[in-house]
């Protein structure tokens, strides 16, 4: 039996973009949300269904690792395979474990689960029931094992001078929060709420197969322990919606385009009163019109005129760090030369980077009268002198 497959839930093609994704599950939400369908539990779960769909190929690190779990179940649906019972495989004679007389060995499967988000409706869950059958038992505990959320991943724009001084700048995130209309339960206000029947209030059953047993989150109450009568129309159930806020974040001075930025407890929400996870942000630096980088070093072009070059001259030249400071150009200075202005790259902890200044002549395109015979002057003394 093949796992539950997320693309036919919501009916798009494996190579879906994620705006085609957006669009698919936005039409079905709104056909099937329970206020469109009251007293339908057909609807209900088709609204689960595709929500826990939803949640996970939207997500680009979810998606991908759900894909390299189904081609692995796929690749190993034989003899000796992920979901082989046979030598080699997961049954007798494999993998450590082992038929008559063998020993029993547990594998924790709650870390895979997280990959999803927790094991909603047709979930990781789904895909170790169809490989290894059955309902399995309920693991004995007091109640579901608290487990950290997953760790959110988002790309911020930062600028060049920021990324270089460092500072604070705020942001829109979305960030995982409880549920306003349920306040983390899961349930439609008013609703009663019962200890699931299948884990007995563990949140977590056990799957016996081949010398092997496998724990999982409850497929029946998703690992929460416990069923409501019906499920929040705000959060689906889940306990925890996705909320854009703005929030602050405060960026070391010297970040590289591609650096990152942790926020603790910023993340998806956790399980069973677990903690949240972080939100990590990978920093993408704006190039400058003015500015170039080079490691800690600086690299700015300059423009000089005719006179300045050929006379000599001061000139300021802004840094990075928000000031100027004066260069002095000596006589007979040629395109192309370069000074550096020393400490007035980037700073890194106890060591600072340096400003290189190149030079380039600039000619002028358009000379008036005057400025015509005074070069031409210029010229008729340089081939005297030749």
């Amino acid at each position: 039996m093949a796992a539950k497959n997320y693309y036919e839930v919501l009916g798009v093609p494996e190579d879906a973009d994620p705006a085609a994704i957006k669009k698919t599950y936005r039409q079905l939400a709104r056909r099937y949300h329970p206020d469109k369908n009251p007293g339908d539990k057909q609807a209900e779960e088709r609204f689960k269904e595709i929500s826990a769909a939803y949640q996970v190929l939207s997500d680009p690190d979810k998606r991908k690792q759900y894909d390299q779990m189904r081609r692995m179940a796929s690749a190993g649906a034989g003899p000796g395979g992920f979901g082989g019972f046979g030598p080699g495989g997961f049954g007798a004679g494999g993998y450590g474990a082992g038929g008559p007389g063998g020993t029993w060995q547990t594998i924790e499967v709650e870390d895979l689960e997280s990959m999803f988000g927790g094991g909603g409706a047709g979930g990781l869950g789904d895909l170790f029931a169809s490989i290894f059958g059955g309902r399995g038992r309920a693991r004995p505990g007091a109640g579901p094992e608290p487990r950290r959320g997953a760790d959110r991943r988002l790309e911020v724009a930062i600028s060049f001078e920021v990324a270089a001084r460092g500072g604070e700048i705020a942001v829109t995130v979305p960030l995982e929060e409880e549920c306003s209309r349920c306040h983390g339960s899961g349930g439609e206000p008013g609703s009663t709420v019962q200890t699931c029947p299948q884990c007995g209030g563990s949140g977590a059953v056990t799957l016996q197969r081949g010398g092997f047993a496998v724990q999982r989150p409850c497929p029946r109450c998703y690992g929460r322990g416990h069923l409501v009568e019906k499920p929040c129309t705000k959060c689906g159930g889940d306990g925890s919606v996705t909320e854009r806020r703005r929030v602050k974040i405060r960026v070391p001075a010297g970040i590289e385009d591609g650096g990152r930025i942790r926020l603790r407890g910023k993340g998806e929400a956790g399980a069973a009163g677990g903690p949240p996870g972080d939100l990590i942000l990978t920093a993408r630096i704006k190039p400058h019109r003015f500015f170039r980088r080079d490691g800690r070093n600086i690299h700015v072009t300059v423009p000089l005129t005719i006179t300045q070059a050929i006379l000599g001259s001061k000139i300021r030249v802004r840094t990075v760090h928000g000031t100027k400071v004066q260069l002095t150009i000596p006589p007979g200075t040629q395109s192309g030369t370069r000074f550096r202005l020393r400490g007035q790259g980037i700073r890194h902890g106890d060591e600072t980077g340096d400003q290189f200044v190149e030079v380039t002549v600039k000619v002028p395109e358009n000379l008036t009268d005057e400025e015509r015979e005074l070069v031409e002057k210029l010229a008729q003394s340089e081939e005297a002198k030749a």
